[in-house]
């Protein structure tokens, strides 16, 4: 039953990760499609470029919100469908996992989509906000420090897993295995997210990579953090 449930929270997660709000906002309210302009990545950053602080808003409350039903969804489904609530923290890390994968990999729009930052940013409200309290605003410093965004998400990326680590092992009391298993959800999360940034991190190794409130042309072509 465990098995069963968990893959159809998965599977749901997905599905709702794959709602792609810069994508639905771009063709609903000016019938383009984002990953035809300006950076052509479909994210936060490409859609206040190209189309303003509107639509912006409309895709960030979009991408907070897809993470964070994806992940409420799956914990009342495991709830009702187990009839306990030893495993809701783990189907919370799982189902955050595929809402990112639908995110990145949406399969309504070709596999094609954003980066996983904001996605990953409400999952993790829910299923572990003293680690969000902690890494946003170390995102925060190093994307301020470096005036690189891209080296804010990719720093939270690694420092992700080896906190969900510390936190549920040494100040959460879990068990090492499910400690662990929440480690390796959160590993494989980071890990996307730096593949994601990999032609971020190309342009920051040849010295080409936009700063932060740099005012400058070539900005529309900066790798979204969404």
């Amino acid at each position: 039953m465990y098995i069963v449930s968990f893959l159809l929270c998965a599977v749901i997660s997905y599905l709702l990760g794959s709602l792609n709000s810069a994508i639905i906002v771009s063709k609903l309210l000016f019938k383009q499609d984002i990953r035809e302009h300006g950076s052509k990545n479909a994210g936060l950053t490409n859609t206040l470029r190209c189309y303003g602080k509107g639509a912006a808003v409309l895709t960030l409350i979009g991408d907070l919100a897809k993470g964070i039903v994806a992940v409420l969804l799956s914990q009342y489904i495991i709830s009702r469908l187990s009839g306990d609530a030893d495993h809701l923290q783990l189907v919370g890390y799982i189902s955050g996992l595929f809402a990112i994968l639908g995110h990145i990999f949406p399969v309504y729009y070709g596999f094609k989509g954003g980066k996983g930052v904001l996605v990953a940013s409400s999952v993790l409200i829910v299923i572990d906000p003293i680690t969000f309290a902690i890494i946003i605003p170390f995102f925060l410093i190093v994307s301020l420090a470096t005036r690189y965004v891209s080296v804010g998400s990719i720093s939270a990326a690694v420092a992700y897993p080896i906190l969900t680590f510390c936190i549920n092992y040494f100040i959460g009391g879990q068990s090492l295995p499910q400690t662990l298993l929440y480690t390796l959800c959160t590993a494989i999360t980071g890990a996307l997210l730096i593949y994601m940034h990999r032609t971020n991190i190309e342009r920051l190794r040849n010295g080409t990579e936009n700063k932060l409130f740099a005012k400058k042309p070539e900005d529309a072509k900066e790798g979204e953090q969404s």
